[in-house]
Order: structure tokens, then C-alpha cells, then sequence
């Protein structure tokens, strides 16, 4: 079965437009385990109580708050929010290249896969094998349903990988943890120690082979219950029912994209800024929300 992808769009590098199909590279085997009453073996539900009267509420009367200090919230309802989502775009811009030995892991959050459409097949080689030559990255941003991602684009075999990331204000700082320093006497190894553990290093060294690890919890989580399901080990449960623009593309011939290159060469030359560019109002703001969000948390 062909994979589906989740959004439809392209890349723009430079001029050039490349029409994809993202698709995520996750293939979770987590085993859905549900709560049950083990009195009348019944479906356990979730409801939004009202924690002042105990009752339930609906969901036409829930709106969405922000607690700017104890007890005091500033409300939203859908179309404040709505008006402040990022837009959806069918377009993934790369705006600079990095080397991708340069990005800290720690930022990695959610692999997906970009799968070329039939006429995107050249243009998407082209951007494969550049990436692959040069060791790059291509950093850009994407909105996924109604979120926005940092993202990095490289690649992996013979695919384009979309790294979707964590914004570097989504990283705790290691600060305030109880570490050993490195120029603390105390804490130094001495000679022996560290050549013992480095010849263990070296006696464990291995080739990477990810295919020699697994999760043996599932599988055997899995092999248990088709055990157990084999016994006859199944009961009735009641209430077991759930709740249940595009860019403009191109994939001609290499002469095509060898003249869209020139033309984003000549471009980019020109949009080189000469003096440092003044942050955007609405960069300044959300830098201030970060502050204001690190300071409550700390």
C-alpha cells in the first residue's frame, strides 16, 4: 500500500519549485491500552467538569485561556485564535543553507518524508543530490495542520528528509542541574581510570546496526495478549465506541533548472543586505513572551 502523505505542496529552492507529498517516517508500535471498570467491565470517559459546580460542561461553552498571573487568565475564543494561527501554506521555503553536522540534535522532534510528484522527479534529484555533495541542510519553515515547525531538510538514502524541529526557546537549559564540573579536581579521572575506559570503549565499539534493536516490551505486550486471546481471555466491554493555495511548480528539463538557478544566484546577490537587518515587531514580542514564559516556569 502507497504511503499517504498529510500535506501536498512544494519546496522553493531559489526559483526553483518542487511538488511534494509529506509523509511521516514514524511507524508507531505502541500497543493501545485502555481504562476499564472491573466491576461491569465499562468503557472509563473523560468529561470537562466545571471545578467550582462539579457538572459537565459542552463543548459550545469552552473557550481557551491564558494564565498571565495566579488566578487571572486572559480568554480566547475561536476566531481570536484563528486570526493569530500561522496561514497555511502549500509552500516550504528554504531560506539558507547549514551544515547539518551543525545542528544540535536536541532540536530534532518528528521525521516525515518528502515523496516528489510524477513532474517534480528531476527537480527533486537535483536538490538530492546537492544536499548529499555538500553536507547540507536546507532550513525552512513549515505549517503542519495548524502549527508551525522550524524544519531541516536532508538527506537519508535516497529520500529527502523533513526534520521537523523544536525552536531553541523549547530547550531547557542544563544550568540549574547538580553537574560535575570538568575543572573540579575532585571530579577528575585519573590516568588508569580513563585508560581502562576507554579500552572498554574500544572492546564495545561496534558498527551501527539498527536493525538489532527492538522493543521488546510491545512485541512481548503483543505475543500475551494473542496468548491470552487464544485462551478465550476476552470480555464484553460496554461503551467501547470512540468519539470520534498551491505554489506555483515546475519539473522541467535540466536546462530549465539550470536557468532557474542562475536566475536565484543573481537574486540572492542582490538581496544580500549590507548593514543588520531590524527585527520584525512581532520577533520582538514573541522574544518577550519567551522571557515572560522561561521567567514563570523557573
Amino acid at each position: 500500500m502507497a504511503a499517504r502523505s498529510i500535506w501536498k505542496g512544494a519546496i522553493a529552492f531559489g526559483l526553483v519549485n518542487i511538488p511534494v507529498g509529506l509523509t511521516s517516517a514514524e511507524d508507531r508500535t505502541d500497543v493501545g491500552l485502555h481504562l476499564v471498570d472491573s466491576e461491569n467491565h465499562a468503557r472509563i470517559r473523560y468529561e470537562k467538569v466545571n471545578a467550582e459546580t462539579g457538572k459537565p460542561v459542552p463543548w459550545e461553552r469552552l473557550v481557551k485561556g491564558y494564565e498571565h498571573e495566579e488566578g487571572h487568565f486572559v480568554l480566547f475564543d475561536e476566531s481570536e485564535l484563528e486570526s493569530i494561527r500561522p496561514k497555511l501554506t502549500k509552500t516550504i521555503e528554504i531560506t539558507q543553507f547549514v551544515k547539518l553536522e551543525d545542528i544540535e540534535p536536541l532540536l530534532f522532534e518528528k521525521p516525515y518524508y518528502l515523496e516528489p510528484e510524477k513532474r517534480g522527479k528531476k527537480a527533486y534529484a537535483l536538490l538530492r543530490e546537492t544536499l548529499r555533495e555538500t553536507g547540507m541542510a536546507g532550513v525552512a519553515r513549515v505549517v503542519i495542520r495548524t502549527k508551525e515547525y522550524l524544519c531541516a531538510m536532508f538527506v537519508r538514502d535516497e529520500v529527502i528528509v523533513l526534520m521537523a524541529m523544536r525552536f531553541p526557546q523549547e530547550i531547557r537549559s542544563p544550568k540549574k542541574l547538580d553537574l560535575p564540573e570538568t575543572d573540579d579536581p575532585q571530579y577528575q579521572p585519573g590516568k588508569k581510570e580513563m585508560e581502562l575506559a576507554k579500552r572498554l570503549v574500544a572492546d564495545m565499539t561496534e558498527e551501527w546496526d539498527p536493525e538489532q534493536h527492538h522493543d521488546d516490551y510491545q512485541a512481548a505486550l503483543l505475543a500475551y495478549i494473542d496468548e491470552k486471546v487464544a485462551k478465550g481471555g476476552t470480555a464484553a466491554v460496554r461503551g467501547g465506541g470512540r468519539r470520534e493555495d498551491a505554489g506555483i511548480v515546475s519539473g522541467g528539463n535540466v536546462v530549465d533548472l539550470a536557468e532557474y538557478l542562475e536566475k536565484s544566484l543573481k537574486k540572492s546577490e542582490k538581496a544580500k543586505p549590507t548593514a543588520g537587518p531590524s527585527k520584525p515587531a512581532a520577533k520582538k514580542a514573541a522574544k518577550k513572551a519567551a522571557k515572560k514564559a522561561a521567567k514563570k516556569s523557573a
